[in-house]
């Protein structure tokens, strides 16, 4: 072959690539921070997604973010195509209430699927003489950084209980992966998680110094639960963590994956599609994952399900 006719042949193969490079569409997945089951949970389904990347054109990254209010107002902005969410904080920012009473409702959210049920948990040093959440108060308490769920959650909690800041003796905001250090260090004396089980943060906290897992379970908590459509009580199981060989009763809520209106049904459905039909591997990406079953993860999403999800789960017979 002559060097024009090499020439003329690579051309023609530039051109026929052109249109495929121009398709590459990429979306970002906003989770939590690392030593929480977001990341990972994020993290394998930009796998699941990308491994099928020259059948939808489709590229996918995670993000360590702040947590579920951060990703819901990094989602409202146009900065993600995908954030996961509490179901509580998913119900608020759709409602404008909560951490989102500040802005108007939330109207474009919409739901893709649940993952998990996750449980507010507070952890205690054991020489705190910490048994109720009720002693809280007076204590050195991390509450969580601005746009985390554990502080939404703490914050909703406190509310219930006719509690401000001022009642802790300290209420610092340390990030989650910071906090479990802070606590063996004797910095702060309680830790608080909105956190699917088992996690390696509270794993920290119980095994490299002397602490609690603390009850939720007041009148005011349980008044609080039964007045919303998110939160359950919910059980923590004994001994899971080291020193904690008893049940721990506190609340959960269900881990969502919400994406927006201004998403395409296109990129909403291939991610679905994508951890839908590789379901074994998903569920392997975490011990709390094990027993989910597909039907569970279309339960506690409060916003409308995206058209995109809607297609698939109809598609497989989901839903009708």
């Amino acid at each position: 072959m002559s060097k024009k006719s090499i020439l003329v042949a690579a051309a023609l193969s530039t051109m026929a690539l052109a249109p495929l490079v121009q398709a590459q569409e990429f979306i970002t997945i906003g989770t939590g921070g690392v030593t929480g089951i977001y990341y990972p949970a994020g993290g394998g389904m930009c796998r699941l997604v990308n491994q099928n990347n020259q059948e939808h054109g489709m590229r996918c990254s995670v993000e360590s973010t702040g947590g579920s209010v951060y990703n819901l107002n990094t989602l409202r902005a146009g900065e993600l195509e995908f954030g996961i969410a509490q179901s509580d904080q998913q119900y608020n920012a759709i409602k404008g209430e909560g951490a989102f009473a500040n802005a108007a409702p939330y109207k474009e959210l919409r739901s893709v699927f649940s993952i998990y049920t996750e449980a507010f948990t507070v952890v205690a040093r054991k020489d705190a003489n910490i048994t109720t959440f009720n002693d809280l108060k007076g204590k050195r308490v991390n509450i969580g950084e601005p746009g985390s769920g554990q502080r939404a959650t703490i914050e909703a909690i406190m509310d219930a209980k006719g509690w401000t800041r001022s009642d802790f003796r300290l209420a610092s905001e340390l990030k989650a992966a910071e906090q479990a250090q802070a606590l063996c260090d004797n910095k702060i004396d309680v830790m608080v998680y909105f956190v699917g089980h088992p996690n390696g943060a509270v794993q920290e906290a119980t095994t490299s110094c002397d602490t609690t897992v603390v009850s939720v379970n007041d009148k005011e908590v349980k008044q609080m639960v039964e007045s919303t459509p998110y939160f359950v009580s919910y059980e923590i199981p004994g001994g899971m963590y080291s020193g904690n060989d008893k049940p721990v009763t506190t609340i959960g809520a269900k881990a969502t994956l919400v994406s927006s209106t201004k998403v395409s049904d296109e990129s909403v459905y291939w991610t679905v599609k994508s951890v839908f039909d590789n379901f074994d591997n998903f569920r392997r990406l975490h011990p709390g994952f094990a027993n989910l079953t597909k039907a569970e993860m279309l339960e506690g999403n409060t916003a409308p399900l995206h058209p995109g999800a809607e297609k698939y789960f109809k598609e497989v017979g989901l839903i009708n």
